[in-house]
């Protein structure tokens, strides 16, 4: 247990360290996930919009590959055809690019939400550093990388070479064929080699996402004395919060006593209750505005005697009103004839009507 205090970090982040990481733009997030996106949405784009966007290519690009004899070279037909290319190549792609832009987006709100945070742009002396960086590069992570990029690579080679190797024939007969069906053919292959590594990197995906997130709760995980000191600052010091209550207590305790002298009469029980009510013309009710058991009612009691008022021995009463009212509070409806009683064998001791 003294070890886990000191230094491991053997506790689950808390919501206020999980919200910290999330303001400073530190969020679980697979680069593999990302790629997958962009693949899945590559092979909906080919699939949807390749025939438009094969033929539309296919028009434009047939005159360069059959007849590039005929091609003006000169200044201004030179600008002429890069510019008409260039609008022939943006229309075909268009709605592919605005896809894989939407897959793009897509790949990293699935992983977490929108985030706005400038702390990843903040110049850090760590990120330029020769030393770190040297870190970094040969760090245990970095290894790990290197290996799981090696196993990535030969998984996907492998797959597309299981694809691509049957159609060799079909392939190699493309440089003997007519220039305008070469296009269909790349894109029949290339939209299986696409669904294929589709298929394949969903669990590497998959598996890659649950990595990041295991490692980023593993680095937000916090030490039991790390736990306690947010709790403090949170719910502030036990120590301090008992402090402060004591000082309201005694503070409070002053007021009461300071405010024994202005009472009417004093309900006491001969030892162990004392209440002092107050009660003047145009008051609804008569008021406590003081009360206190054992030490602290011989206080009130020898402190109202001390001031002249009248001290009234009743036990039933005094221990009902101290159990049911409070300070500063009227006394409840149940005892108004009662403690009228009391008040008016008080008022006809003074001669007061």
């Amino acid at each position: 247990m003294a070890e886990s205090e000191g230094g491991e970090k053997t506790e689950e982040p808390t919501r206020k360290k999980l919200d910290d990481a999330l303001k400073r733009g530190d969020v679980a997030k697979s680069q593999e996930l990302n790629v997958w996106f962009g693949l899945a949405a590559a092979t909906l784009a080919i699939s949807i919009f390749g025939d438009g966007a094969v033929s539309s290519l296919g028009k434009t690009l047939t005159r360069f590959l059959e007849h590039p004899e005929t091609i003006a070279i000169d200044g201004t037909s030179l600008r002429t055809m890069a510019g008409g290319l260039g609008v022939a190549i943006g229309a075909a792609l268009a709605l592919p690019m605005l896809v894989l832009m939407i897959a793009a987006i897509a790949g990293n709100l699935a992983q977490h939400p929108p985030l706005y945070t400038t702390d990843p742009l903040t110049p850090k002396f760590s990120k330029i550093s020769p030393a770190s960086g040297f870190k970094r590069l040969f760090s245990p992570e970095s290894l790990v990388n290197f290996v799981k990029g090696l196993i990535k690579l030969g998984i996907v080679g492998t797959v597309i070479w299981m694809v691509v190797w049957p159609e060799r024939a079909k392939v190699a007969s493309l440089t003997q064929g007519d220039v305008a069906g070469l296009l269909p053919v790349l894109r029949s292959l290339t939209l299986h080699v696409l669904v294929a590594s589709v298929c394949v990197f969903a669990l590497i995906a998959l598996a890659d996402y649950l990595w990041q997130r295991h490692r980023w709760r593993e680095r937000l995980k916090m030490t039991v004395q790390e736990v306690r000191e947010e709790h403090k600052q949170q719910e502030g010091d036990p120590h301090i919060k008992g402090r402060i209550r004591q000082i309201r207590r005694e503070r409070s305790k002053k007021r009461m006593m300071a405010a024994v002298p202005t009472a009417t009469v004093v309900v006491a029980n001969p030892t162990h209750y004392a209440v002092a009510l107050k009660y003047e013309s145009g008051m609804n009710a008569p008021m406590c505005v003081a009360k206190g058991v054992d030490a602290l009612a011989l206080r009130i009691r020898k402190l109202a005697e001390d001031s002249g008022v009248t001290v009234v021995e009743n036990p039933p009463l005094a221990r009902s009103l101290h159990a049911v009212v409070e300070v500063d509070r009227e006394i409840p409806a149940e005892h108004y004839k009662a403690v009228a009683e009391v008040i008016g064998f008080v008022m006809r001791r003074k001669g007061r009507r």
